[in-house]
């Protein structure tokens, strides 16, 4: 059993991202905290493998450190805490243990079965209120929202180092799935724990000596150990900490612990298990069935397992998932085949599981089936995947960074355990494309109810905003009719509209993406501009791991450029202009300069820049009036990756007969990159008066001796004396005078 986001409107559990202040995105139904029957996956068991394992793969340290922080290994110690008056104790993790005098309460998380135990009967009903909010609020919202909350459950734990009772409270920012779902209070040193003490005015003890916590709490890695215990407290036990360093009273406090019997020293991580069940009809099922509640797999030689036929797909009238609508499924273990419910006996046939997996199921090693996609008899074969092992190139987003990428690393750990997989890491490279960023339109429903407010009236109303999708929105004014009928449950919207009888929508720039309906139809800019230059100009808008804010403004240029491109190499009679003559010496540099640059550009991400090289590579081949053959062929497959239907064109223009995806990478060659004179600039004093040129390879006392000898520079040296001769190599020579 764990705790889920369940939505009783919906019939289905949720995830974090689709509910929104304590009601569900589709919808506005309320949806609670709730513990429920899942399928987990045990990622927690691979957590200290999923975080060695970012040491050997080559993705940005942005998104290995937001891993480590997801998966958020930390040392510390496990201590028990006796509830006073009864035999119970309780056990609590901490990074922290030589902070144990400085405690002054103890909080648990609302979802805590120890709620239950010290709740005393006084508490009762002020505890169950706070519960009851607390199901209204998802753990992201309790993770990000700092607001102070809890109540007091009218029981005390006593402190294993002084003996004191410190009060139990209840709060919701204690998680149940982190440590043990109760935390030792140390507010002097923890800002939440602070806030929370200010708040409740809860006792306050610094630990370190000079701290000040009139303010705020302050931080405690480093400093001497003080009032540990406190000045004139009667001894409970025989241990202090009293004048050792930070770093020695945590070794201290560790070791006593441990011998002592108090507890454990533990490694603790926040990664916690996945859950894996849905109650939707779309998914996987499992090949599970249930013998007298036990639940059984059915084996593998009969898999797959595929869905049934149901009459609906929404949840039944009793609450269970639509696959409880099958009236054929069921499992005969004499016949190991799928038969009628009607048959269900619980002595040889016995009802099938109800849940389907969710959508990562299938995504999280899809790429393994990429290596083998019509083997019918294993996800794929020991030789396909010893060939391509595991991916090279991932590209993706880095909002994947705690889901998706995590999932996949976790599913080719356990694939390499099981013998599938050959490597421990599914992606070897990663690079996070930025977002193209698009204006979202937000309409905002009243809490509780389906009207929806306009923007210039939504202060007056406690409202959850909504996204909503810019194709029925104009000028921020929203089309209500297309709105009603834009999804079924606002075919009933009502609507407050402002002073001029216009609903007005809100706006916000954020990425583009399907899930904030923000997302501008392609098709309407590659019907005016062609599909090449809208793949240009995506390319031209800058460095590819940034996001980018979508301009259609911009994207002239780039026709404009393309447009130069043809007539480079077709003239106004629609006739291609090309020669079998040699190409020039310039032509050759002018190319091969190109290609340089492309060659490294493609291999390092860098295709805005690309694309600027096309630009002055085509401008100087147009003044240099480059016909020659060579050059425009190598010049089309240059471009083919960028602009590939106008390569494929040109490329038939020019009389192949195969694509040019087939044709060979241009070779660089270096010797056409070489100059044979170079200019510098002759400076006396910083100014420059004049230039000369020299060969590359002139050594500083050639260029010194031939500078001395000119007639300018005589010039320029009469009555002054040379302090020194700067020679910056093929830039420019300073001569500083006095």
């Amino acid at each position: 059993e764990t705790m889920v986001n369940w939505c009783p409107g919906l019939g289905t559990v949720l995830a974090n991202d689709e509910v929104v202040d304590g009601v569900s995105v589709r919808g506005g139904y309320p949806v609670e905290q709730k513990k429920m029957r899942q399928w987990c996956l045990r990622v927690s068991a691979y957590s200290q493998r999923l975080l060695d394992g970012l040491d050997t793969i080559d993705w940005s340290e942005s998104i290995k450190e937001t891993q480590r922080n997801w998966i958020g290994r930390s040392e510390g110690t496990e201590m028990e805490f006796q509830i006073a008056g009864t035999d119970e104790k309780f056990t609590i993790f901490t990074t922290r243990a030589d902070t144990i005098f400085g405690v002054t309460f103890m909080v648990l998380a609302p979802e805590s079965e120890l709620v239950q135990t010290t709740t005393t009967p006084e508490q009762k009903e002020e505890v169950e209120k706070y519960i009851a909010y607390v199901k209204g609020r998802t753990e992201r919202e309790r993770m990000i929202d700092h607001k102070v909350t809890g109540v007091f459950s009218g029981s005390y734990a006593i402190n294993p180092f002084t003996g004191e009772s410190i009060p139990i409270w209840i709060s919701e920012y204690v998680l149940a799935g982190y440590g043990t779902g109760a935390i030792m209070a140390v507010p002097a040193h923890d800002s939440r724990d602070y806030a929370f003490a200010k708040h409740f005015n809860l006792p306050i003890i610094p630990l370190i000596e000079g701290a000040d916590v009139s303010e705020e709490s302050y931080d405690a890695k480093e400093g001497t150990v003080v009032n540990s215990p406190r000045q004139g407290a009667k001894p409970y036990v025989d241990f202090t900490l009293n004048g050792l360093s930070v770093k020695e009273a945590i070794a201290a406090t560790k070791e006593y612990v441990t011998s002592h019997q108090l507890g454990r020293v533990k490694v603790n991580y926040r990664l916690r298990d996945a859950i894996f069940s849905r109650q939707r009809y779309w998914g996987e099922p499992f090949p599970v069935y249930y013998k007298h509640g036990i639940p059984q797999m059915i084996p593998e030689e009969c898999l797959p397992v595929q869905l049934p036929q149901v009459e609906k797909f929404l949840p039944t009238e009793t609450g269970e998932p639509p696959l409880g609508h099958a009236s054929v499924w069921a499992w005969d273990e004499v016949n190991n085949k799928i038969v009628e419910n009607s048959k269900i006996d619980d002595k040889t046939v016995f009802p099938i599981e109800l849940y389907t997996m969710p959508g990562f199921a299938g995504s999280s090693a899809y790429y393994l089936r990429y290596m083998d996609p019509h083997n019918g008899q294993a996800l794929v074969s020991p030789e396909a995947v010893q060939y391509w092992k595991s991916v090279d190139l991932y590209v993706g987003g880095s909002e994947h960074a705690t889901g998706h990428l995590i999932y996949s690393r976790f599913w080719n750990k356990f694939l390499f355990d099981l013998g599938v997989s050959v490597t421990e890491e599914p992606f070897q490279k990663l690079v996070n494309q930025g977002m193209i960023q698009g204006r979202s339109n937000f309409v905002y429903r009243i809490k509780d109810t389906n009207t929806f407010v306009s923007f210039d009236k939504k202060d007056q109303y406690d409202v959850t905003p909504i996204h909503v999708d810019v194709n029925i929105v104009s000028a921020d004014i929203l089309d209500v009719e297309a709105f009603k009928k834009w999804r079924p449950e606002y075919a009933t919207a009502e609507f407050i509209l402002n002073d001029d009888g216009k609903y007005v929508c809100g706006w916000a720039v954020e990425k583009m993406s399907k899930s904030m309906f923000n997302v501008v139809n392609p098709d309407m800019i590659i019907e005016k501009f062609g599909a090449d230059t809208l793949r240009l100009y995506e390319m031209f808008l800058g460095p590819v791991e940034q996001s980018k804010p979508w301009d259609t403004n911009g994207i002239d240029g780039c026709y404009r450029f393309l447009k130069k491109f043809w007539n480079f190499f077709v003239g106004q009679d629609g006739k291609l202009i090309a020669t079998d003559n040699d190409p020039s010496k310039e032509e050759l540099k002018a190319l091969h300069t190109l290609i340089k640059k492309v060659t490294t550009d493609i291999e390092e991400f860098s295709y805005n820049t690309s694309i600027a090289a096309f630009m002055i590579c085509v401008n100087e081949l147009v003044k240099l009036k480059s016909a020659s053959r060579k050059i425009k062929e190598q010049l089309t497959v240059l471009i083919a990756p960028f602009c590939p239907h106008l390569a494929e064109e040109l490329w038939e223009m020019l009389g192949h007969k195969t694509s040019v995806c087939d044709a060979a990478w241009p070779e660089l060659n270096e010797q056409y990159l070489k100059v044979d004179t170079e200019t510098l600039g002759i400076s006396f004093n910083g100014k420059t008066r004049f230039t000369m040129d020299f060969a590359p390879e002139a050594t500083k006392e050639e260029i010194e001796q031939a500078v001395l000898a000119t007639e300018e520079s005589k010039k320029h040296l009469e009555g002054k004396q040379i302090v020194k001769i700067i020679v910056v190599p093929h830039r420019i020579v300073n001569i500083v005078l006095k």
